[in-house]
């Protein structure tokens, strides 16, 4: 064998090498997506599939959304929801000095990360008004964030963000309006503080004794601020509703199955006498600890699957950076606040 029959031998056996160990690589990339995929334990359909999603924005002012946001929003259309629900908490507002133009950019941003991708998929997207959003504090009988909250009004009064509802009254619309989705009838209220108007109030219930709320075979509403406290450092006056007994009482009286929020980043699925209380945890930054417990701060995305026939519904909770799916017995029996107890949801005769 002469020198250059053997530098092409030997280039031969190092190309077929490379090849080799390419298709090992690329086998052992594809394992691993295909482990990964396993992890997300999807339960089967029922009668009606929505995703919560909250608190998505991060710091003042940010155009930014966390990488959890993308891979939320990229795996929810695998879920085939009949609508997507988010407590609030959209944009990074709640700050005078931020300008027009930095507003309508954060509204624009969150229309690139979550609203067009669901909009692409045709997924109608309900959702409440947080304090980040556009915040109704009111400071010596004025709105001090007029300005967030009439920009937030234009964006979503706009044709072509429209949001796929099948709205019943939209007066109010984006801080308090009522749909209606596959027989089930959904109120949101203005909850971007710790009250509501008297106003809003008498709205609430003229909308839940109607008889379009009371022939649907559910009733759910959404607002930001929770009932009760579940969040560690959220457990204090302003960070919940003030008349979280009243309202609870209200809801009941029209036979409300579920109260959903946010804005306390820790997701805990509770229940007071007969109201069931679904804390939604961020998927943004800021995760929280919940009262009393010693469990790390996650962020997560919940899906509520509903049996039309018995009127009821079923969690599956994931922790978004793991995709792990939240055992109800990983979580506190109940949340001792500063307004009382809560229980967990599967807690029976506490």
């Amino acid at each position: 064998m002469n020198r250059k029959t053997a530098i092409k031998l030997i280039l031969g056996i190092l190309l077929g090498l490379s090849i080799a160990c390419a298709s090992i690589t690329n086998s052992s990339q594809i394992s691993a997506s295909k482990t990964d995929n396993t992890k997300l334990d999807i339960p089967p359909t029922q009668d009606v599939r929505i995703v919560v999603i909250s608190d998505l924005n991060s710091q003042y002012g940010s155009t930014e959304y966390e990488p959890e946001i993308d891979k939320a929003i990229a795996l929810i259309p695998q879920w085939q929801p009949n609508l997507v629900l988010c407590g609030g908490d959209m944009i990074a507002g709640q700050k005078l000095s931020l300008t027009e133009s930095q507003i309508n950019a954060m509204w624009e941003a969150f229309d690139v990360h979550v609203a067009a991708p669901l909009r692409k998929y045709s997924i109608p997207f309900g959702f409440t008004i947080g304090n980040h959003d556009g915040s109704g504090a009111i400071v010596n009988q004025e709105l001090i964030f007029a300005q967030e909250r009439d920009l937030a009004s234009a964006y979503w009064n706009d044709s072509k963000y429209n949001p796929q509802l099948n709205f019943i009254d939209r007066a109010n619309f984006p801080f308090y309006y009522t749909f209606q989705q596959e027989d089930i009838f959904y109120l949101v209220w203005d909850a971007s503080t710790s009250s509501l108007t008297p106003q809003q109030l008498a709205w609430v219930e003229k909308s839940l004794q109607s008889p379009t709320a009371q022939q649907a075979t559910m009733r759910i509403v959404i607002g930001h601020l929770p009932l009760y406290p579940v969040a560690e450092t959220k457990n204090k006056p302003g960070e919940y509703l003030t008349e979280g007994e009243k309202l609870r009482s209200l809801l009941e009286k029209y036979q409300v199955h579920t109260y959903i929020s946010g804005h306390h980043h820790a997701y805990y699925p509770g229940k007071k006498g007969k109201l069931q209380l679904l804390h939604a945890g961020a998927l943004g930054q800021g995760a929280r600890q919940l009262i009393g417990s010693s469990l790390p701060p996650r962020n997560t995305i919940t899906l509520i699957d509903i049996d039309l026939t018995t009127a009821t519904t079923a969690y599956t909770t994931y922790d978004i950076k793991t995709l792990q799916a939240i055992d109800y017995g990983e979580l506190p029996r109940f949340i001792s606040g500063e307004t009382g107890v809560i229980w967990r949801r599967d807690i029976k005769n506490p």
